[in-house]
């Protein structure tokens, strides 16, 4: 299919083989701390914004919230050409930007002046810009719109919610936190929960103890890191997951660890909080990104300074 008419190729960076590489698509307010633009956009208009982009293009916006995240990942991308200068499993990072080409210059002198390696700029003018997502490839959505990622949700896209806070860096290594029901796994449980309470949702995890629960919304893209780790040693790897779910371990976490099993998905940590709240922890953990389908959770966790990323 052909690409969105405005993509911008980055000639500076090595462009990836999109059926072998993961593809990750972020939006500008994503990467980059673009709030005060925002609401002049959304108080002044396209015009006035369009103008002050232009205005300020020389001058590199803040990093966002998913910055130190593509940051992380390049990193892996150095490693594994290291040990292998034809690999082909890579990740592959592009920009989606409702950003017209013109106001988008600030944007890709931005990425270039922090040596991102962001291979393509895709700029759309169309109100809804998920719909280039499947042409691309893409495995993997963040952007701090909620429509848009509810969309790219409903095209069957693993996607989710970054909100804008100030980010600490933490190590190079790509530390990557997965919350359990509604985002490694499906939200069968959190029904019956629902439904029937605690006492309901113990009991329906004991009769369903030996049958792995269902896909959640982020199975694919965590499938597709666990293949890029076992390309590593325990001790080499550039990548280090994490499991932080509210289940208790002792009645709720045997299901999660068989179908973690039964998937071939191997986690570096798994923390089973019992309700517990987990900023304490993953501020121990510091990763690049933490996701999570509880508001609660990623409140908690950006108290901590952890970038934090809501799939609804």
């Amino acid at each position: 299919m052909a690409e969105p008419e405005s993509t911008v190729i980055n000639t500076d960076v090595k462009q990836k083989d999109p059926n072998k590489a993961l593809v990750i698509a972020v939006t500008t307010r994503a990467i980059f701390n673009l709030e005060e633009e925002h609401k002049l956009y959304l108080e002044k208009g396209k015009e006035e914004y369009t103008r002050h982009q232009q205005a300020n293009q020389d001058k590199p916006l803040p990093p966002g919230t998913a910055f130190a995240f593509i940051q992380a990942v390049q990193y892996v991308n150095e490693k594994l050409l290291e040990s292998n200068p034809a690999e082909k499993d890579l990740f592959d990072v592009l920009v989606l930007s409702n950003n017209s080409p013109e106001s988008g210059v600030r944007i890709i002198n931005s990425a270039k002046h922090y040596g991102l390696e962001i291979s393509k700029f895709c700029f759309v003018s169309d109100e809804d810009s998920t719909q280039y997502l499947k042409s691309h490839g893409v495995k993997l959505f963040l952007s701090a719109d909620r429509t848009d990622v509810c969309n790219a949700l409903r095209r069957g896209v693993s996607a989710a919610l970054v909100f804008q806070q100030e980010v600490q860096a933490p190590s190079t290594l790509l530390r990557v936190v997965f919350d359990g029901d509604a985002v490694l796994f499906s939200d069968e449980t959190d029904q019956v929960f629902r439904e029937q309470g605690l006492e309901g949702a113990l009991q329906y995890e004991r009769v369903m103890e030996a049958v792995p629960m269902g896909e959640g919304p982020l199975k694919a893209f965590a499938m597709h890191l666990g293949k890029m780790r076992k390309k590593f040693s325990q001790e080499g790897s550039p990548i280090r997951t994490y499991l932080v779910t509210a289940r208790s371990g002792r009645d709720m976490g045997i299901r999660a660890i068989k179908t973690l099993r039964e998937w071939g998905l191997a986690i570096d940590e798994a923390f089973f909080m019992d309700g517990a709240p987990k900023g304490p922890i993953l501020a121990q953990i510091q990763p690049h990104i933490f996701f999570d389908d509880g508001l609660h959770n990623i409140q908690g966790a950006q108290n901590m300074g952890v970038p934090s990323a809501w799939v609804p």
